[in-house]
């Protein structure tokens, strides 16, 4: 069609059609966001020092950063990223398991293996991928797929892709999950649980040690993802394992992101070597996806050693959540069970959250809000993640802020000085 010497095509059938009005839908409801100030996603970071970035030419404190332990501009793994790169190149030549394998990634998985005290590891090119990858690959139809209802995404998407039946049981409830085996014990020939160490949402923590007793008890595997404990829980940061010191092999999978704690790109699986050798044939998401490149794989090898010598990381960041989290409390705000850096602020409605955001972010505290469909309906919340990087007086300025912000939006009650009512 050519309308005014400028030529538009229409087509009809599109304008009509539901996948354009799915979009439509969604496109409205960001442009209405957007208008009211309320849109905090996607932000542009243009330089970081420390737990702060700079966004806009203005200085804030990032309360929204996996960089758990705060080695994400750490010197010894930026050095290590660059070495790589200039003896190896910025790729690889294809994937893994023809011509994309350097001894790099052999280095890492090995490092990887040590660190989590298993048989051996495989890298996937993202944390996503190494989930998907490996529940697809590992499990058909005929299995039995049981996962906690909050498992993360790419855990769920996993599960559906794999073709086996895919069940769940509700958070951290060992009697469902009980159940749910109990009658899926004739009904299928593998089966399969999983679980986050640490919900990427709520911050609490699974109880392992029982969902392994559970599973033995009908002939499960169990997977846990450690993309939010590793570096965080146990006494070193070694994850859940040592968290609850849990024996070698006692965990059937181990996953883990190479983006949060470890200031990379990447995820991995862990496990029994007859396994991690079954995946390097056979995942999908590892045969046929491109090679990490040489400088992501040195940072990550180099991010491991630098958690094991510098232990004070750990303990500042422990430190770091036990303030915030009593400050937290101190105010009235509901922070649910959480355990670890994930600190859900329930807010509830989805109105309020964004104003609370934009409050925050307007006194320099960069915060992200989450709303549905990633938690549920009137659940929606402010998550914050609680850094080593932060000090003392990063964690003072945002209790001071949130405290302003949430009586004036009637959040919380005034009070005076964390708790003292006035």
């Amino acid at each position: 069609m050519r309308l005014h010497g400028k030529e538009e095509i229409t087509y009809m059938s599109t304008v009509k059609s539901p996948l354009q009005r799915r979009i439509n839908a969604f496109s409205s409801r960001v442009s209405k966001i957007k208008e009211q100030d309320l849109y905090f996603y996607l932000q542009r970071i243009d330089a970081i020092d420390g737990a702060r970035v700079t966004i806009d030419g203005e200085s804030r404190v990032m309360f929204s950063s996996y960089s758990y332990l705060g080695l994400v501009n750490h010197p010894r793994i930026i050095e290590a990223a660059s070495k790589a790169t200039c003896e190896l190149g910025t790729g690889t030549h294809g994937v893994r398991i023809l011509a994309g394998t350097t001894r790099l990634h052999v280095d890492l998985e090995k490092r990887i293996a040590d660190f989590m005290n298993t048989e051996d590891s495989i890298v996937f090119s993202s944390g996503f991928l190494a989930n998907v990858a490996t529940i697809s690959s590992f499990l058909g139809r005929g299995d039995a797929v049981i996962s906690d209802r909050l498992a993360h995404a790419s855990l769920i998407d996993g599960c559906r892709l794999s073709g086996a039946e895919f069940l769940w049981f509700e958070h951290n409830d060992l009697d469902d999950l009980e159940r749910i085996l109990k009658d899926a014990e004739d009904k299928y020939r593998g089966k399969l649980v999983i679980v986050d160490a640490v919900y990427s949402m709520d911050g609490d923590i699974a109880p392992v040690p029982e969902l392994i007793e559970i599973c033995r008890k009908y002939g499960a595997w169990l997977l846990v993802d450690e993309a939010h404990s590793l570096g965080v829980l146990g006494k070193t940061g070694h994850g859940i394992q040592e968290h609850f010191g849990i024996p070698r092999g006692e965990i059937d999978i181990l996953t883990c992101s190479l983006s949060k704690t470890i200031p990379s790109i990447g995820g991995f699986v862990a496990g029994r070597q007859d396994f991690i050798s079954f995946l390097r044939h056979t995942a999908r998401g590892f045969v046929f996806s491109a090679a990490l490149s040489p400088g992501a794989v040195a940072a990550a090898k180099e991010a491991f050693d630098v958690i094991e010598e510098e232990q004070w990381r750990i303990s500042r960041l422990r430190e770091n959540i036990a303030m915030f989290t009593s400050g937290l409390r101190a105010l009235g705000y509901n922070i649910m069970n959480t355990e670890s850096s994930v600190i859900p602020i329930i807010i509830g409605d989805e109105e309020t959250t964004l104003k609370l955001t934009m409050l925050l972010h307007k006194d320099g505290i960069f915060i992200c809000p989450i709303l549905p469909p990633a938690v549920p309906r009137n659940t929606c919340r402010l998550r914050a993640n609680v850094l080593a990087s932060h000090t003392e007086e990063d964690i003072n300025y945002a209790l001071d802020c949130l405290k302003r912000a949430g009586i004036e939006l009637g959040i919380i009650e005034p009070k005076g000085s964390r708790g003292q009512a006035v």
